[in-house]
């Protein structure tokens, strides 16, 4: 079974994508894919969200596709039967932090406050979704959280640009961002698999150059 950390290790930054029309999934995944974003997640905010994850899965099966906006167990054995590498998830209730731990797949909790992430940590995870990082407190939240967490490594999303992202990954306890901003909607409407492309290769030649600080053990 993959890893959280393996999903985590895989880009810098990971595409999240909110898919309308399903014969876009695949040649958004292929575009992605070509400029360097090897990992991607499919929100579970459209009707054709879980088939948009099995047409990636067997049609881009070098792609890491996770499911996002999971809410629910039936949510997360859904994502898995679709065919999604790892689930994610917004918040963090209970019923998800106890089945998630034991899931067929990873599961990625969701935590705005110390509080919440304090309860994912005591059940065993330690990669943890910062969400909605820029209304949460964006970096300042996270250096804060790195005091007393220093064995907890995150992937901070909601709200993250293009050009805040590197301030993010700058962060010793942040490993990756999720951006919606890899498939702007009028891109992937018109079907420019190129635009897209190209803005995944001009990102990831940008996260490469900015300045990052030695990860956090744990």
């Amino acid at each position: 079974m993959m890893r959280m950390e393996d999903v985590f290790a895989a880009s810098p930054v990971i595409a999240v994508l909110t898919i309308t029309d399903v014969r876009h999934a695949a040649p958004l995944a292929r575009a992605l894919m070509v400029g360097g974003v090897g990992a991607m997640e499919v929100t579970m905010r459209t009707p054709c969200a879980l088939e948009a994850v099995r047409v990636i899965a067997d049609e881009v099966p070098d792609a890491l596709v996770g499911c996002s906006t999971i809410l629910s167990a039936r949510d997360l054995y859904a994502a898995y039967k679709a065919g999604a590498v790892y689930a994610a998830s917004p918040g963090s209730s209970v019923e998800l932090l106890d089945v998630g731990i034991s899931a067929p797949l990873p599961y990625l909790p969701g935590i705005s406050t110390a509080t919440e992430l304090m309860a994912a940590y005591e059940r065993g995870y330690d990669h943890i979704k910062f969400y909605p990082a820029a209304a949460a407190g964006g970096v300042p939240m996270l250096k804060a959280f790195a005091g007393p967490f220093p064995m907890v490594k995150f992937c901070a999303t909601g709200g993250i640009t293009r050009q805040s992202s590197p301030h993010y990954l700058a962060q010793p306890n942040v490993v990756c961002v999720g951006g919606s901003w890899l498939a702007p909607p009028d891109m992937v409407e018109a079907g420019d698999w190129d635009a897209i492309e190209n803005i995944a290769r001009s990102t990831i030649d940008d996260l490469s150059l900015a300045p990052r600080r030695p990860r956090t053990q744990g």
